[in-house]
């Protein structure tokens, strides 16, 4: 899907139509997923229905699918910086190298 050209509410009902693929991929029904997320069955099935839930709902819901281990490639983490890398080899880098000339002229 073309997140970028998507509205909000079609990304949101992708997110809910993605969620129910997990959750019936894995034989559970609404209200399983319920009981395990700790929330009540109606809110599974409008986050699953229009994908609007509380990022906490989201997060009860993924780890009563057992899906937790997605959000890294959802949101990876960030990596260190390429100035970070330098200190840790401990030098900075202050500027460019000037091109090297040929001495056998």
């Amino acid at each position: 899907m073309p997140f970028y050209t998507a509205t909000d509410e079609t990304i949101l009902a992708e997110l809910g139509a993605r969620l129910r693929q997990r959750r019936l991929d894995r034989n559970l029904s609404q209200q399983d997923v319920a009981e395990r997320a700790g929330v009540d069955r109606t809110t599974i099935g409008q986050l699953e229905r229009d994908g609007r839930a509380s990022l906490l709902t989201m997060v009860q819901v993924l780890r009563a699918l057992g899906a937790l281990d997605e959000l890294d490639a959802f949101l990876p983490a960030a990596g260190p910086s390429p100035l970070e890398l330098a200190r840790r080899q401990g030098r900075v880098r202050q500027r460019a190298s000037r091109p090297r000339r040929d001495t056998r002229e």
